[in-house]
């Protein structure tokens, strides 16, 4: 507050005339005020002063309740309200603060802040209050405690702070800077320059601070840097406050005279959304304080020294009769304060005291305070009885005397024997993840219980001891699990455990013993891999797939043909879905169906996965069949009789996938409304019977597919939404059955488990034949029956466990447009042959090809695996063995491939297995069609083509693309590099022991490709140098090992030949399948990161040419030394 220019009276209080530390009364206090007041023997007010009882509080009109004496004859120099709790904190010009409890004004604390300097500024906050003189912040505890004492420059003056957030302040004052403090540190973080010195008012809105100088102006400036966006000139003499609310500022202040300063009846009010003034607002009082009051308008309250108070609206006119006064004890009003609930107006005088005005008889100052802590009493004389019966008593209770005698409970030595108490185990979790430096073992905290506490139980039999000695110490009996869990270890999540050799030393074989292919699941968004692996088998689909090639740069069904390559062209060996997931994240249909995650909710597991790949189910069959529809069917796809696999205008995928259906709408008027339309899959829609009675699982797809159900929808005849009756009949049955479980809460799954409840009873009452009820069956009783002996050949009882999918089904169309559906099992025999079952009477039997379930496990956020029936086919490619005729089921769980009985792929444990979607094919659906494949890469890929840089010249080109006559044959060599730039830094954590793990390698991606000719006239010369253009966001360019700088690879301002990345793998893949030997320096690891599978017959790498068993690798840079002499190394690595 700026006080130049006030009453000339106030300087007879100077603190020298004063002393806090000793307050007595002042020789010119009206005497009738301390009729009824209360002094102790210093000297200060015990009680408030009772108000007149003819006052009488009306609701919504502010009139005084209670008037308090701080300290007689001292000035109040601030007040307060409490924004925690229900108090009022004053200060005064000798340094002391008062605080009062309630709108009784109780006086709850009093200590002195400062021995000279008056306090200047109040601020409270959660644990205690700030206090501001004119050199020292100071926050002190609400009983008067020190928490810290912040000493400033001696030269600072300051007057206004200002709270920005929970740990940040600004003060101010007469000089030309302000301070930024931050509470937590107790340090200056920050000081910021002021054009025009002496701010001594600080405001802050979500906009702008406001700061108030004494030269009259308000300044606005950015809440980040601090800078001067606006600047009000208010008055010409000097400013006496301000206050914002919305889009107004109201000021008051003091214009220059012939005379001097006088104080200006104006209040000039302006506008923050054109940053202009607005009428002034003229008032019948000399304004000293105003504060917006914003209960049901936006009054203002303006306080002149004098006592009188007047509210008005900013934007209106002042009227004389809303003015009141507050009859001060001292000629002066000093302070004034609103609360913030805005039912409290407090004063303070220049006698010290305080008048506090409500607009209720029981106001609260804030909406929400917290329970304000008082001294506790003496409670020596009011102890509870004890009571000695209970054997739990703690004595500590029992208040006892300090004596210098022995106590009873000190026992002699030979009274006495120590018996410790055993230690208790420790926790089997900390035992498995526990690892072993020297004779010190580091485990994480399992956080089971609180740090450093070890619950003791009174009465410990040595059973439960005993029962963790099964607990081996052996780190590979650890790694078993000590303890059960439900989920069985090959269906766990796997991870890849990465040392400084990368993958390189990772054991895959230990995980994969097949021939089939695994999916890397490190990279962002490799939850489908499980679907891959389905579409990957399903033998038309495949064949379909890798004979698709297109001019769109990012087609998921190109995308996916090279991933399938791969996997026909693998031994084992595990393949990455990079390039296919990289197209994926950039289709905009698959981002707004929320399809992809985060990395960090794929690792913690917040996504549901089982609802995530029902969507990506759906999704990828939408997408394959938009990018097939209207490309021509290539020959492979020519039926053997002739026909055509699909009819024109369709895609293939639509003839495997769709099902041509009729939606029927029947108002209850009788009009009816008949649609055609077809659906690429099916979500099963269970029945609402809770009743436990059998419900077979061709009973509920039936529903599913039959759909019946009563909606709201528009009837023409109508002309307005009637209740309709919505019915679906099936006009054409799909080559392939796809299902969406929808088992995404828990009535679903209880439905699934009572229903494999009720067939697993079904299946012993109809396996035990005539075997008596009464006898229980031992497991050796069911292998007795399943025996060649028994000649039942009955299956085991964990094989009929959790089981209520069929392996097939049967689905006749009938002649009124119905569906027929039924479980169909191998003894069954079908009352048509099978011809004639088809063709005639539409009669159609389906195996169940693959189930892909969702893991439920807490630990790793759980995960989804599929079980797949492998066909002959590829088992013959494989070369399993000679003459292959046999179906396997495998489940794919990421690199975990391992065959599994059938059975287990159609049981599903809800506790932890529960299944997410069914693919169902024709029978001997592969046999009526000729599916061949040709490779659609051709030669003229690898001919000239354009940049996609805008700059680059032909004066620039570092290549020579090959002729026509250059055409690389099988067994021609290939000079390969490549380089690549990184997409997401490596994640690694540091071991207790000291050693570094690999969480998560960083993402690298392609960004230049250079390929050499090995023979010709031109041997030496590249014909492919390609910087790869890129999406994605670039985090290292490793320009000191690739040379790429940023911007060789943004097409507007690039200079090289720049190409998309499928361009350049069709490149790569045509070389592949031509037959040349690629050779070159590391290129496993290059061929990892472009996402290509080369024949080991055709790599010659010099890493593995120039390695010795059990010695490291050799570096290019010591093989160009080595070979190439000191003189030419020198010019290949300058």
């Amino acid at each position: 507050m700026n006080f130049e220019g006030l009453d000339p009276g106030l300087a007879e209080y100077a603190p020298a005339m004063h002393s806090a530390l000793d307050p007595v009364l002042d020789a010119h206090l009206n005497p009738s005020l301390l009729q009824n007041v209360e002094l102790d023997p210093e000297g200060v007010a015990l009680e408030a002063l009772p108000v007149q009882e003819s006052v009488h509080i009306m609701e919504g009109v502010y009139s005084e309740l209670h008037s308090v004496v701080a300290e007689v004859g001292v000035p109040v120099s601030v007040s307060h309200f409490d924004l925690h709790e229900e108090m009022l904190w004053v200060g005064s010009h000798g340094g002391h603060a008062t605080s009062f409890f309630g709108p009784t004004l109780e006086r709850y604390s009093s200590f002195q802040v400062n021995g000279s300097d008056d306090i200047r500024q109040i601020q409270s906050l959660e644990n205690g209050i700030l206090f501001l003189t004119k050199n020292n912040l100071k926050y002190m505890a609400r009983g008067g405690l020190i928490i810290f004492d912040y000493l400033l420059d001696e030269s600072e003056d300051m007057h206004s702070l200002l709270l920005t957030d929970s740990s940040t302040l600004l003060i101010g004052g007469l000089q030309n800077h302000i301070l930024e403090i931050d509470l937590n540190t107790v340090q200056e973080t920050q000081k910021y320059a002021v054009e025009t010195p002496g701010v001594t008012i600080m405001r802050q809105t979500n906009r702008f601070f406001f700061c108030g100088h004494t030269s009259g102006k308000v300044s606005l400036r950015d809440l980040r840097t601090f800078k001067v966006e606006h600047e009000f000139d208010a008055f010409s003499g000097s400013l006496s406050d301000f206050d914002v609310h919305g889009n107004l500022l109201a000021t008051c202040g003091f214009s220059s005279r012939l005379t001097g300063l006088a104080c200006d009846r104006f209040l000039k009010v302006y506008d923050l959304r054109m940053m202009r003034a607005i009428t002034p607002l003229q008032v019948h009082v000399d304004p000293a304080f105003l504060r917006f009051i914003p209960t049901y308008t936006s009054r203002l309250a303006i306080i002149s020294q004098s006592g009188q108070c007047q509210f008005c609206e900013p934007t209106g006119l002042a009227n004389p009769a809303d003015i009141f006064h507050v009859n001060p004890v001292g000629p002066l009003l000093m302070t004034f304060d609103v609360s913030a609930s805005k039912q409290a107006l407090a004063f303070g005088d220049s006698e010290g005291c305080v008048h506090l005005w409500t607009d209720s008889p029981e106001p609260s100052f804030n909406p929400y305070s917290r329970e304000t802590e008082f001294a506790l009493p003496c409670l020596v004389d009011s102890l509870p009885p004890l009571d000695w019966s209970q054997d739990l008593l703690p004595l500590s209770l029992i208040p006892v005397p300090l004596t210098a005698d022995t106590l009873l409970s000190d026992w002699p030595a030979a009274n006495s024997a120590p018996a410790p108490r055993r230690a208790p185990p420790v926790d089997a979790e900390i035992l498995r993840t526990m690892k072993k430096v020297g004779f010190i073992g580091y485990a994480p905290n399992p956080r089971t219980r609180l740090r450093n506490q070890i619950p003791y139980r009174l009465k410990e039999s040595d059973s439960e001891f005993d029962s963790f000695s099964q607990v081996t110490e052996s780190p590979i009996g650890r790694e078993e699990e000590p303890h059960l869990h439900m989920v069985s270890k090959k269906y766990r999540k796997v991870t890849i455990k990465y040392s400084k050799l990368g993958l390189e030393d990772f054991d895959f074989k230990h995980y994969n013993k097949t021939l089939f292919a695994g999916l890397e699941p490190h990279i962002p968004n490799a939850y489908c891999n499980c679907m891959i692996q389905v579409l990957y088998f399903l033998e038309p689909v495949r064949c379909l797939i890798q004979n698709h090639l297109c001019q769109k740069e990012f087609c998921l069904a190109c995308e996916l043909g090279f991933l399938f390559h791969m996997l026909d062209l693998s031994r084992g060996d595990p393949c990455q879905g990079s390039n296919f997931l990289r197209a994926f994240r950039t289709i905009p249909e698959a981002s707004a169906l929320g399809l992809i995650l985060a990395d960090s909710d794929e690792a913690s597991g917040k996504g549901n996965l089982a609802r995530l790949i029902q969507r990506w189910n759906r999704f990828i069959l939408t997408q394959l069949h938009q990018d097939l529809q209207e490309l021509e069917v290539p020959q492979a796809y020519r039926g053997a009789g002739g026909s055509s696999f699909c009819s024109s205008g369709d895609s293939v995928i639509g003839q495997l996938f769709s099902c041509e259906m009729e939606n029927c709408s029947l108002c209850r008027c009788g009009s009816e409304t008949v649609r055609a339309s077809s659906t690429l899959l099916f979500t099963l829609s269970y029945p609402e019977d809770k009743t436990g009675k059998n419900c077979d699982f061709a009973q509920v797809l039936k529903r599913s597919i039959c759909l019946e159900q009563n909606t709201q929808a528009w009837c023409d005849n109508c002309e307005k939404y009637q209740p309709t009756i919505q019915t679906r009949n099936i006009r054409h049955l799909p080559d392939i059955l796809v299902i969406n479980c929808e088992v995404n809460s828990l009535k679903e799954a209880d439905f699934w488990r009572m229903q494999a409840e009720v067939a697993f009873k079904m299946a012993i009452k109809k396996h035990s034949g005539e075997i008596s009820k009464n006898k229980e069956f031992a497991l050796a009783d069911w292998k007795e029956l399943g025996s060649p002996e028994g000649m039942l050949m009955c299956p085991s009882i964990e094989e009929l466990k959790n089981v209520w999918l069929p392996f097939s089904i049967q689905m006749k169309m009938t002649k009124n447009k119905g569906l027929d559906v039924c479980n169909w099992t191998d003894g069954d025999e079908m009352q048509w042959g099978p011809a004639r079952a088809e063709e005639e009477h539409g009669v159609y039997v389906y195996d169940l090809m693959a189930t892909v379930v969702h893991i439920l496990d807490s630990r790793t956020g759980g995960s989804l695996v599929a079980h797949i029936k492998v066909g002959e086919t590829y088992h013959q490619r494989k070369e399993v063995s000679e003459g292959v005729t046999h179906q396997q089921w495998y489940l794919f769980n990421d690199f975990l491939i391992e065959p599994i009985d059938k059975h287990e792929a159609v049981q599903f444990d809800m506790n932890w297995k529960v299944p997410a979607i069914l693919y169902y094919i024709k029978r001997n659906l592969n046999s009526k069609y000729n599916l061949n494949i040709k490779n659609p890469i051709e030669a003229n890929v690898l001919l000239a083509e354009a940049s996609l840089a805008r700059k680059q010249r032909k004066t620039h080109t570092t290549f020579i693309p090959l002729m026509l006559n250059e055409m690389p044959q099988v067994g021609d060599l290939v000079g390969l590099d490549a380089e690549f730039v990184t997409l997401n830094e490596e994640e690694a954590e540091l071991r207790s022991d000291g050693t570094k793990s690999t969480i998560k390698p960083s993402q690298m991606s392609v960004a230049r490709i250079t390929c050499v000719r090995g023979q010709g006239p031109n041997e030496g010369i590249p014909f492919i140098d390609d910087y790869i253009s890129t999406q994605e966001q670039v985090v290292d360019y490793l320009t000191q090992y690739s040379g790429i700088k940023p911007g060789d690879l943004d097409a507007k301002i690039s200079s090289k030949h720049l190409t998309t990345l499928k361009s350049t793998y069709l490149k790569l893949r045509f070389l592949i399948d031509i037959g040349v030997k690629f050779v070159g320096h590391g290129l496993q690891k290059d061929f990892r990161v472009i996402n290509l599978m080369v024949p080991k017959d055709q790599v010659l790498d010099t890493v593995y040419l120039f390695h010795m068993p059990r010695k490291r690798m050799i570096s290019l840079r010591f093989l160009a030394w080595y070979f190439l002499g000191p003189k030419l190394f020198h010019l290949c690595f300058p």
